[in-house]
């Protein structure tokens, strides 16, 4: 696969992924990218004999600004992970690929520790498609990985804005990577972002850096007890990866936030609210992609752009014309 389409190939390619054989995982996912309408169908079914064996992993999203060190963390923090008996996956949502035609995720070198070992599995996002698209294959890349056994899997944002929402719309715990001694520590965050946060982990505390980091500790801290409420507000915590100091203690906050949780039966409707979130999602995108196949739309489509570029009509009055198709 996805070479073959005979169901004894695929149930072969389900028994090594579940074996958990890193090859067969790649594969698998290779599968589930694919355009193809075979291999799509392909792919629903090896989806299908791999779900039961899926929703077992700590599902964890990590996203920051620019300059916070986020692969350098996860090449730490996976590392710490897998040395505490742990088998990581990093999976990515990669918008800005579908601008540039690249992955910034391609070269595996930027967690060159992680990556060469063999309970550790890294895998960018595809180089082509919308936001949507991304966040529906790495939907169902976690879920192969959870069948490969992969007790931790790590989906982190590469780029900015909706992203991180894409994220936190199948994780079970939000992480947020911030930067100290910039300035403002509060200045330009944006609050929607701060209000997806579960646990907020403040990088670089190291060397001269650390007060400046411990004074932001404490302004987040403040400031999200005012956004959230003191029951509410996330854990902030401080983090150096150079050092690997406070990597165990951002992992606790996970692991506390989520047994939290599942002791209170939230992560079980959480999850179950991801799941209906993720079936209205791939209902529009299909309608979406159908409407736009249609013969009488491509052809008409192109006169009503013109006429709404030079304000001949409304874009209301474009789309009513569209939709009558």
């Amino acid at each position: 696969m996805p070479d073959g389409s005979e169901p004894a190939a695929l149930g072969e390619l389900a028994r090594k992924l579940c074996e958990g054989e890193r090859r067969a995982l790649a594969r698998a996912i290779t599968l589930v990218e694919s355009t193809r309408s075979d291999h799509q169908s392909q792919a629903r079914a090896l989806l299908d004999r791999i779900l039961p064996r899926t929703g077992r992993a700590a599902r964890v999203g990590i996203s920051g600004v620019p300059g916070v060190g986020k692969s350098t963390f996860i090449d730490v923090f996976g590392t710490h992970l897998v040395e505490s008996k742990r088998r990581v996956a990093v999976l990515a949502i990669d918008p800005s690929s579908s601008l540039s035609g690249g992955s910034i995720l391609g070269d595996k070198t930027r967690m060159p520790r992680l990556t060469a070992l063999e309970q550790a599995f890294v895998r960018p996002s595809p180089s082509q498609g919308s936001l949507g698209g991304v966040a529906r294959r790495t939907r169902e890349a976690l879920l192969l990985c959870e069948a490969a056994g992969y007790d931790v899997i790590l989906i982190e944002t590469v780029g900015v804005g909706q992203s991180e929402f894409a994220v936190a719309g199948m994780v079970d715990v939000f992480l947020l990577l911030m930067l100290a001694g910039a300035g403002d520590e509060l200045q330009g965050i944006k609050r929607g972002i701060l209000e997806l946060a579960d646990v907020v982990a403040i990088t670089k505390a190291d060397g001269a850096n650390l007060p400046r980091a411990e004074s932001a500790r404490a302004e987040y801290k403040a400031a999200l007890r005012l956004l959230r409420g003191v029951d509410s507000a996330p854990d902030v915590v401080t983090v150096s990866a150079t050092e690997q100091r406070g990597i165990d203690t951002v992992w606790d906050s996970i692991l506390q936030h989520r047994q939290r949780l599942e002791a209170s039966g939230e992560l079980t409707h959480k999850r179950a609210r991801q799941q209906k979130a993720w079936l209205h999602d791939l209902v529009e995108d299909s309608l979406k992609e159908r409407f736009f196949a249609q013969p009488a739309v491509k052809t008409t489509l192109p006169s009503i752009e013109r006429a709404v570029e030079r304000g001949e009509i409304t874009p209301t009055e474009g789309a009513r014309r569209l939709l009558e198709l």
